[in-house]
């Protein structure tokens, strides 16, 4: 009788058992990824969809650097996948969501109540006031971040602001940052605990992220924010190097609009779950997706830009 019920049991989890979907995406996404993997388990109750948030360019370089199996790819900049993933790991790129940067800090931020839009270059270059970026090597914030204060420089026309802040040159390297003025770690969200604790003043940070942690921010002139795609020829006046795909060589990222991408993972190892991948994109590229994505901060491209093969999505 025992092991009738045992059997019955393991036959019960086994029809139970739900086929999993690793998402690798950006930190700032977590929150709407978050909610929509709700909603989406309740529609598609066979999978269980497991996220892992990181650095965009760390996401993809588990897959490709490390040989990871995954199947979605959700990049806080959708140049992510076109440079490191397209052809050989992805087949299509999916441009589906828009952000802004900001600066973001607390009521224990030193000058926390003068600062503005006006003023904030003057305030990050006073003596004792440190500022928060996320590594440029490994999340597209962090380079932003950079970009930002370049546009600065000239929007502000503050000579020598970029070096005064940061001094990296045109590339970082960890340790690089002097810690009485700048305080580094690998992905924006990893910063947000410490900025809230007082550890340190300012955070260059996207302003969904803001929003959905309830942080005070300075909002910056489009001309500096990377949000808008009418100041796309300014913001491709400014660059900076990152890591490249090979040791030793590095990238340039040159200043663009921010917009998020969404592929899947093709290769020996992915999909995982190809069958679920598709399902899952194509919810958060549906429009109850791109609500959800709204209601979280984050403008959407409706419809979203569809470059490569994707086919796989049923669409052209």
């Amino acid at each position: 009788m025992n092991k009738m019920l045992l059997l019955s049991a393991l036959a019960a989890s086994f029809l139970l058992a739900k086929e999993p979907i690793v998402v690798l995406h950006a930190g700032s996404l977590s929150v709407p990824f978050a909610e929509i993997e709700k909603v989406f388990e309740e529609k598609y109750p066979q999978y269980d969809v497991q996220r892992e948030p990181s650095g965009s360019i760390a996401a993809a370089r588990k897959v490709t650097d490390l040989g990871r199996g995954a199947d979605v790819m959700g990049s806080a900049d959708y140049q992510v996948i076109d440079a490191m993933l397209i052809p050989n790991h992805a087949k299509f790129n999916a441009q589906f969501a828009t952000n802004e940067m900001v600066l973001a800090y607390t009521d224990k931020s030193k000058f926390a109540k003068e600062i503005n839009e006006k003023n904030w270059t003057d305030i990050f270059l006073k003596e004792g006031v440190v500022v928060g970026h996320s590594n440029p090597n490994l999340d597209p914030c962090g380079y932003r971040a950079m970009l930002v204060t370049m546009l600065a420089e000239k929007y502000y026309m503050k000579e020598g602001l970029f070096n005064k802040i940061f001094g990296y040159g045109t590339h970082y390297e960890i340790g690089e940052e002097n810690a009485k003025k700048v305080i580094v770690r690998p992905k924006e969200t990893d910063l947000l605990g410490l900025l809230e604790a007082g550890q340190y003043d300012y955070l260059y940070i996207y302003k969904s992220v803001a929003d959905q942690h309830k942080l005070k921010y300075v909002t910056l002139p489009e001309a500096i924010s990377l949000k808008s795609a009418k100041y796309d020829n300014v913001y491709a006046e400014v660059s900076f190097d990152i890591d490249g795909k090979k040791p030793g060589h590095v990238e340039r990222q040159i200043g663009a609009p921010m917009v998020y991408g969404l592929s899947i993972f093709e290769d020996a190892k992915s999909p995982v779950n190809k069958a679920g991948a598709v399902a899952f994109v194509n919810f958060v590229l549906s429009a109850e997706g791109q609500a959800i994505m709204k209601k979280n901060g984050q403008d959407a491209l409706t419809p979203p830009i569809i470059t490569g093969d994707s086919s796989i999505l049923g669409k052209k």
